[in-house]
């Protein structure tokens, strides 16, 4: 891996030459922690490290503990979701097929030369579902 740093200022580009174990590292980091390598390269040039307010090891166990949870409570969520989205998709079929029967409805009306209702809120409960 070629690094070329250039200052703010000026013409005086610096290349690097980085060994291939050096670059590796940097690439995990970067891919670790969810940044860019060339945030990893400024950070350890600059020096601008946060030090951890507690027992690192206690805390990665935390997270790990926590991410647990995470996956229990996705498991356990997962069916009523699933069974909430057939729901939806009942409720959408439904709303369909009350349009259709509330348009016939007012067809029919008109044939028997009737007044039509205009129900809004039929309208809109059924507009509702539809989405």
């Amino acid at each position: 891996m070629k690094l070329i740093i250039k200052p703010e200022k000026g013409f005086g580009n610096i290349e690097v030459e980085l060994d291939e174990e050096l670059a590796g590292e940097i690439e995990r980091l970067s891919e670790r922690y969810g940044v860019s390598v060339e945030r990893v390269i400024k950070t350890a040039l600059t020096g601008e490290f946060r030090k951890p307010q507690g027992d690192l090891e206690e805390l990665e166990g935390r997270a790990r503990e926590l991410e647990k949870r995470v996956w229990e409570l996705e498991r356990e969520y997962a069916p009523l979701r699933f069974k909430a989205y057939g729901l939806s998709e009942d409720n959408k079929i439904l709303a369909i097929e009350l349009s259709g029967l509330v348009a016939e409805n007012s067809q029919l009306k008109r044939f028997l030369r009737l007044r039509p209702e205009r129900n809004l809120e039929l309208r809109k409960l059924i507009s509702y579902y539809m989405k």
